[in-house]
């Protein structure tokens, strides 16, 4: 028995080079599109652990206000450190706390609004602020 051969379908022949170059262009694109969102999820990282340090902060000193009599020099009115000053906030120095007092007119002469707020720049300025009110 003769074996004859059978002719090849055209549908049947391998990829050609420059099909195989096309894919490449396409899956890069799409490799280097994933690539952008990992800066972009770092960085809301790092914008999120830093408005829950500054929660903490704001926080941190409203529960050493709260303990504090009445007429306690730090709950005079005005802002506290007076002036445009702040008070440093960790080892890095990045953020800086301040709070504002305010007596509220009658017939609420017995509550103080305290206002604490972190500023901090990561990126651009940001700020935190905090209120509470405190009871004769």
């Amino acid at each position: 028995m003769i074996s004859v051969p059978t002719p090849r379908v055209a549908a049947e022949r391998g990829i050609s080079l420059l099909e195989l170059l096309i894919a490449l262009v396409v899956l890069s694109i799409g490799v280097l599109s994933l690539s952008q969102l990992f800066p972009a999820g770092s960085r809301s990282q790092v914008q999120s652990r830093m408005r829950i340090e500054a929660s903490q902060y704001s926080r941190e000193r409203i529960e050493s206000l709260e303990v504090l009599s009445w007429s306690d020099t730090a709950l005079t009115s005005g802002r506290h450190p007076g002036g445009t000053a702040t008070e440093p906030l960790g080892t890095v120095g990045s953020m800086k706390r301040y709070y504002q007092v305010d007596s509220l007119p009658a017939p609420l002469t017995n509550l103080k609004r305290v206002t604490v707020s972190v500023v901090w720049k990561h990126i651009k300025p940001c700020t935190l602020q905090a209120v509470t009110y405190l009871r004769k």
